[in-house]
């Protein structure tokens, strides 16, 4: 699996955590080996300047994905299709806001925002109630089995998480 890390914000965090979730989460969701994931970390005043061009909305977010070849889970029975994800643009100036508020670091918070990133990518979203439940039960389950694995050295191993 190729993933790119740009940091283009002068932000010090921690890549490698950002690499392995998201590399950690496309092995969960069955994504074939080759395919090609870019993450990219910006400052405020890019990811409004995003925000606004993509989403004709005001002020800097936490994070956007643009997905490329339009790539979904794969199923047990199948074998996973090649090609691009797509980009997944963190901030963490507002990623270190929210991980305050919610009692957690910065980094915690922008693994997260990696996971929510990456499904996003892969087809999920959050608009519904009932698609909002299924994302974001979703991105707890990756999140908790990625820091399981981190903790004890065991692998989840691939497979869908549960919910």
């Amino acid at each position: 699996m190729s993933i790119d890390i740009a940091n283009e914000s002068g932000y010090e965090l921690d890549e490698h955590g950002i690499a392995d979730v998201a590399r950690f989460t496309l092995d969960r969701m069955r994504i074939h080996p080759l395919a090609e994931l870019s993450v990219v970390i910006v400052d405020e005043a890019a990811m409004e300047q995003l925000h606004i061009q993509w989403m004709d909305l005001p002020g800097p977010t936490d994070v956007m994905s643009f997905p490329m070849d339009e790539l979904r889970p794969g199923k047990d029975h199948e074998d996973p299709p090649q090609g691009l994800l797509g980009d997944v643009v963190l901030c963490p100036e507002v990623a270190a806001r929210q991980a305050k508020t919610a009692g957690h670091s910065t980094d915690a918070e922008l693994q997260m925002l990696t996971v929510h990133g990456v499904l996003h990518l892969l087809g999920y979203d959050h608009a519904e109630p009932d698609e909002e439940r299924e994302m974001f039960g979703l991105q707890g389950d990756i999140l908790r089995a990625w820091q399981e694995r981190r903790e004890d050295g065991t692998g989840a191993g691939p497979g869908p998480a549960g919910g």
